[in-house]
């Protein structure tokens, strides 16, 4: 095992460096430059301060040249530092907006596995019922809707109409006047439509997933045993078909991991929350070249890794697989 992952890390650095040069070229061949954006915030900015920009970031130098120049900071761990005004290492403006990013997918992925598996195994042991067609309808449903149109409805419903839900930012204007269990409140109400809207969108890929996978063990030699031998039915739902239908599950546990930090570019675009989707927008609309690179590579690695632990999961929680690669 010990083998294994070394050479799935080593493995890992090549897909890296391949994966940030197509980065580097695209995001340099994608119309606009840095320089636009500063002339358009202050037009007062004069033609040198203009090339001083330009020399001082090596936007002049072929893009090869940058990409080469960007490399050698990268193999330090140094993203370089931002071209917005603040001119931020990347690495500080990542570590602000992660931590309500995480939390955020944190909850959103927790909801999507506590609803989502038990409508999937329900699902698959009632196959073609009402309740399965009605499931089939409504997971599909939240899967088809385009959510930004999804969430600007409930904005305006809950937020404009109702009164009842806040439509943007994470707290209230009087977030610290208010007593302990109050902010709690507060954060609650502010997040509400954010998760509900990221729970019901991913709720169609999980239940399906978990659906097929129970569909598959029940169909299995020793599940139709178990009920010659007259097993209870629930028992042999929940104690030898249900263990065996989840394996799979931990896969997608361990491809669920870039998104926990990548965050949505949507969701915290439109409920202006400030993590790391939002800061990805506003570089991209910036040509912040320096921090878009930071967060793809970031990105791309917990790709990388995610895969990697999705793989060495499965093998722990199925000895079939741990049998297969001793021999």
């Amino acid at each position: 095992m010990l083998i294994y992952l070394i050479k799935r890390l080593i493995g890992m650095i090549p897909l890296i460096i391949g994966i940030t040069f197509i980065s580097f070229i695209v995001i340099h061949l994608a119309p606009g430059d840095p320089t636009q954006f500063l002339s358009s915030m202050n037009p007062k900015v004069s033609e040198t301060a203009r090339d001083k920009f330009v020399k001082m970031y090596n936007l002049d130098k072929p893009v090869h040249v940058q990409y080469l120049l960007w490399l050698k900071k990268f193999v330090k761990f140094d993203f370089g530092e931002s071209f917005s005004q603040d001119r931020k290492k990347v690495i500080d403006k990542v570590l602000e907006r992660l931590p309500v990013t995480l939390w955020l997918n944190i909850a959103s992925l927790a909801l999507v596995f506590i609803i989502a598996l038990p409508l999937g195994v329900l699902s698959a042991y009632m196959k073609d019922s009402v309740f399965d067609k009605a499931l089939t309808i409504f997971v599909f449903v939240g899967f088809a809707i385009p959510t930004f149109w999804l969430a600007l409805l409930c904005m305006y419903y809950f937020g404009v109409i109702l009164g009842i839900l806040p439509i943007s930012g994470l707290t209230s204007y009087n977030f610290a006047e208010l007593t302990f269990f109050g902010k709690i409140a507060d954060i609650v109400k502010h997040a509400f439509l954010p998760v509900a809207l990221s729970v019901f969108g991913s709720l169609a890929g999980l239940s399906r997933f978990s659906r097929n996978s129970m569909l598959d063990v029940l169909n299995e030699d020793y599940i139709l045993a178990a009920r010659a031998r007259g097993i209870p039915e629930n028992k042999i739902i929940f104690k030898h078909a249900l263990k065996n239908a989840l394996l799979p599950v931990v896969t997608i546990l361990g491809l669920s991991i870039p998104g926990l930090i990548g965050g949505s570019v949507i969701f915290e675009s439109i409920f202006s929350i400030p993590g790391m989707g939002q800061l990805f927008y506003q570089s991209v609309m910036m040509r912040d070249y320096p921090v878009i690179m930071g967060i793809l590579v970031i990105g791309a690695f917990l790709t990388l890794l995610g895969n990697l632990l999705a793989d060495i999961m499965y093998a722990v929680v199925d000895p079939r697989i741990r049998y297969r690669k001793k021999s």
